[in-house]
This record gives C-alpha cells, structure tokens and sequence, in this order.
C-alpha cells in the first residue's frame, strides 16, 4: 500500500463575502499592506527632490496605516475569538503562516512614524509612545523568529523544491525592529538608550545570518528547480527585504554608537561601530544590487507568462522600500552622488509601485475575491495533507 502526499491549492474563490465570510477568511498576509503603505510614507519623507506636498503626502500615508493596521488587527483578533478551531490550522500551513511576520514589521513602521512625524504632532509624548511601542514589536518579532521555525522544524512538511523567499518573512522581524532600534535609541535617556542599541545589535544579530543562511538555500533550489510558480513570482523581491534592512540596521546603530557609546563611558566601542556600519551597509547594499537585478529578470519573465495579482504584490513595495531607505542612508554617511540618484530613482519606482498595487488590492476589497484563506478548503488541514491511498 503506496501513500501519496498532497499539499493543497486551493482553487480561487469569486463569490462575494458576507462581513462574517470576510472575519472568518482574514488572514495576516493582509499585514503586508501595512508594510508597504507604512515604509512608502518613511521613503517620500526622505525624499529630497523640491516637491509640494510630498511630506503631507508621507504624513497622511502614515496616519492612514495606523488605521489600517488598526482594522487589520481587529479583524484578525475577531477571527482567532468567533473562529478558533479553524484560525489555527494556520500553525501547520506552510505559506500562510510565514505571514506571521509581516504583523511586527507592519507595526515597525508605525513606530518609525512616530519619530519621523510625531514630535511635530504630538510632542515629546510621541517618542514616549514610540519606544512603549517597540518593546511591543519587538518581543512579536522575537516571537515570530523563533516560534514559526520551530514549526517548521515540528508540524509542517516543507521539501527544497517548494522553498521560497516566503521562508524570509518570519525571521527579518527582527532585523526591522533591529533598525527602528537605531531610529529610536538617540531620542532616549544614556542608559536607555544604550539598553536598546545593545538590544538593536542582538535582533540584528537574530535575523541577518540565519536570512542570509536562507537565500544561499533559495539560491540552490532555483539552479536545481527553476523558478517558483506564476502564484509566488512576487516572491522574488522579498530577497531583498533582509539585505536592505541588514544594511539599514548597521548604518542606523553604527550610527547611534558614538554619542551613545560615549556618554556611556565607552567612547572606542562607539567609533569602531561607526565605521563596521559604514563598511557592512556598503558591503551589503553591493549584495542587493544582485537581488534587484535577479528580481527585475525573474518579474520580466513572469510578466511575459502572466502574473496573477494577489495580496503577495505587496512583496513589490516593502522590501524595495527598505532598500531605498537603506541607500538614502549611505547617502548621508558617505556624501556619494551614486547613492543620492540611487535613492531618487527607487524612490519614484516605488511610488509607482504602491499605487498600481494598492488600487488593485482596493479592487479586490470591493469585489471581496482576496478574503481567501486557504487552511479552510480543505477541513482536514489539521493533518497538514490529505492522504489518497494509491
């Protein structure tokens, strides 16, 4: 007796929802539209071109994704409360539940906000809520990183031909909260503020080797296996989410390390952090270069084929979107042209971006087609796959 494996796909449903179908099919891949909304409004606000209104534009993004990620929240909370038994199919599913990550890093980037715009609106009291804020996002990515791979390595199937930069998303948490660290720490007392740098460098530290583990994998699987099917195409930008933010988090605490260091009683430590930023932000944005490259090919291609839209087109802006504040960044450490034009272009493509895949999401909202989730096809997820005795 041969038993044959099965992992499910479930075909498009087109119906429209109810709003209780719509809580009941919220899954948190929904995230990453906060992700990109909130790191698009981070970007324009470093947008150096004289144009009117794009800081207002940044700032009313922002204050849009506070919304937003704040109805996320109460769908999915509504979800796991009136839906529980089905909700937690999802620690076995072995896509959807990557998406655990996109939470913390969609509330990084409110958190980024706050300092980027809050003290202009709220005061002191904004860097208050900001650093309240991070230990939140933190301890979630904390979480994540750890949490989802141990399901991985205990519940789920998962095989070398069915890798994708999907694996990613859990575990750059806590890189991103690695680099909201560095945004945050100057605004906070010497002690404080030293406590969250040394604690930025130890999510860094967390995320950036095991995700650059993870892409020589993905290298590997697409040499033997070619590309991903046309559903996860998308999936080839999120590769350089970790590389973007590696580079950010090191220019940010590298940064910070001086000052901080210094008024610490540790004013060497801080110099040789300045220069490891400067050297390994460089080192790594060398590294992007190839992803982005490898990512515009792979997209090219998978436009000749047709490109299904779902809700992984989101993967289009985020990890774009950090590349670019990464750039911006080595921009102001180094006084390089290269990177200003870098920056400015990606800038402009990433707008670009946004809107086209906001527009269709909108579209999708309306028509209700993207409430999908695809543990409840299939009622008996919770042994991972179907077996069909041959």
């Amino acid at each position: 007796m041969t038993y044959i494996h099965k992992q499910f796909a479930p075909a498009k449903d087109t119906s429209v929802k109810s709003f209780a179908e719509i809580v009941r099919n919220f899954t948190p891949n929904w995230f990453a539209a906060t992700m990109g909304t909130g790191a698009l409004a981070l970007v324009l606000n470093q947008f150096p071109m004289p144009l009117p209104g794009v800081h207002m534009v940044a700032e009313a993004l922002w204050l849009f994704n506070i919304g937003l990620f704040s109805l996320f929240s109460l769908l999915y909370a509504a979800r796991w409360a009136c839906y529980f038994d089905e909700a937690k199919r999802i620690f076995h599913h072995p896509v959807m539940s990557m998406f655990f990550g996109t939470i913390p890093m969609g509330l990084a980037t409110i958190v980024n906000g706050f300092i980027a715009f809050g003290p202009a609106m709220l005061g002191p009291q904004a860097i208050a809520i900001a650093h309240a804020l991070w230990w939140l996002d933190a301890a979630l990515s904390a979480v994540c990183g750890i949490a989802v791979p141990y399901l991985m390595f205990t519940r789920q199937e998962h095989s070398i031909e069915k890798l994708t930069a999907v694996w990613l998303l859990p575990i750059v948490a806590c890189e991103v909260a690695a680099a909201s660290a560095g945004l945050l720490a100057p605004h906070l007392a010497a002690q404080e503020g030293l406590l969250v740098l040394v604690l930025g460098y130890v999510l860094w530290a967390c995320s950036v080797p095991l995700a650059m583990s993870i892409l020589v994998l993905l290298v590997l699987r697409l040499a033997l296996h070619k590309l991903p099917e046309r559903d996860m195409g998308v999936s080839a930008w999120l590769a350089l989410g970790p590389i973007g933010t590696g580079a950010l988090g090191l220019l940010l605490l590298g940064g910070d390390a001086p000052a901080i260091f210094a008024a610490n009683g540790h004013a060497n430590i801080g110099d040789t952090a300045l220069g490891f930023g400067v050297i390994g932000g460089i080192i790594l944005w060398g590294y992007g270069v190839w992803w982005l490259a490898l990512a515009v090919l792979k997209t090219l291609r998978y436009l000749r084929e047709g490109l299904p839209f779902n809700l992984g087109w989101w993967g289009f802006t985020f990890p774009l979107a950090v590349y670019t504040l990464a750039t911006f960044a080595l921009y102001r450490a180094t006084g390089l042209n290269l990177f200003a034009i870098g920056a400015d272009v990606m800038t402009i493509g990433l707008a670009s971006l946004w809107i086209m895949v906001a527009s269709r999401t909108l579209n999708g909202v309306i028509t209700t087609e993207l409430f999908n989730s695809p543990c409840l096809k299939h009622p008996r997820w919770a042994a991972r796959f179907e077996t069909d005795v041959v």
